[in-house]
């Protein structure tokens, strides 16, 4: 029998992964404006690996590549051949948030599960997104990118270990900053989930194994199934909406989101 926790949790991420919204924000805010208990980042980062799933899936063609220029040139930096450069900046790009996650984790996050920071970092960071969508050029494709511009995006992507900040949202926005195509960007940004998430999803897996406790286990794998059906569905529709429209929906969403959060955190309502 599904969890219906585990349910609702998997369409929160499932619609937010890929949206610049936030979907830890989301999971967050779930449990505490709700009866259920806060499911904990095991859970969390299960609900991560079905969206990385999904990824993998939709942009199969493209990750089937990299891997086939790899092998062909024995994994040598040759950057003149597109698979490889690509495979190569996705890698560069994920090294600081590996460096900054392993940081947090050893410090400890608790303390980012506030309903006052995910406000602000929602607001603010919608203002920037709307900024950096509505005044720089759409001309570059990833075909152009730079090492040095994967890794101001891969930087960029170390400020969504705080909620509200969105992940997708912060690679986005410095992607539109250099100018990136709304769509190429956010496929660099979901290419680039691939490998933090990866890591991330086998170290929390192997935790779970080690607790030895089954049930967390099997909430987990349903997670995992449930987020991979409801994140598929949502970057195909996101790929879609990006091919005629821009980022200004979020923006107001997050907006109204975070003030309304704050009006509760500081008891105006």
């Amino acid at each position: 029998m599904i969890d219906m926790q585990v349910f609702w949790l998997a369409l929160i991420q499932g619609l937010t992964e890929f949206l610049p919204v936030s979907s830890s924000g989301h999971l967050i805010l779930f449990s505490k404006y709700t009866s259920f208990a806060d499911q904990g980042q095991v859970i969390d980062i299960a609900l991560h690996i079905g969206s990385l799933i999904a990824v993998v899936l939709y942009f199969w063609k493209t990750i089937q590549q990299m891997l086939v220029d790899l092998f062909k040139e024995k994994f040598l930096p040759n950057f003149q051949v597109e698979g490889v450069r690509l495979a190569y900046y996705i890698i560069c790009a994920t090294i600081p948030a590996i460096v900054i996650g392993g940081a947090m984790k050893y410090i400890g996050m608790d303390w980012t599960r506030s309903t006052k920071l995910i406000g602000w970092l929602l607001i603010i960071y919608s203002i920037i997104l709307w900024y950096a969508d509505t005044k720089f050029s759409t001309s570059k494709t990833l075909k152009e990118m730079s090492l040095k511009d994967a890794m101001f995006i891969g930087f960029a992507q170390c400020l969504a270990f705080l909620p509200g900040t969105s992940r997708s949202g912060v690679t986005i926005t410095v992607g539109r900053f250099l100018g990136y195509n709304r769509s190429e960007v956010a496929k660099f940004s979901m290419l680039l989930s691939v490998p933090a998430i990866l890591a991330a999803g086998i170290l929390a897996m192997y935790e779970i194994y080690q607790g030895g406790e089954l049930s967390q286990l099997t909430m987990a794998y349903q997670a995992i199934g449930l987020s991979f059906i409801f994140s598929l569905s949502a970057i195909f529709l996101m790929m879609q909406w990006l091919r005629h429209a821009t980022y200004l929906p979020f923006v107001i969403y997050r907006i109204i989101l975070g003030i309304c959060l704050l009006l509760d955190a500081y008891n105006v309502l």
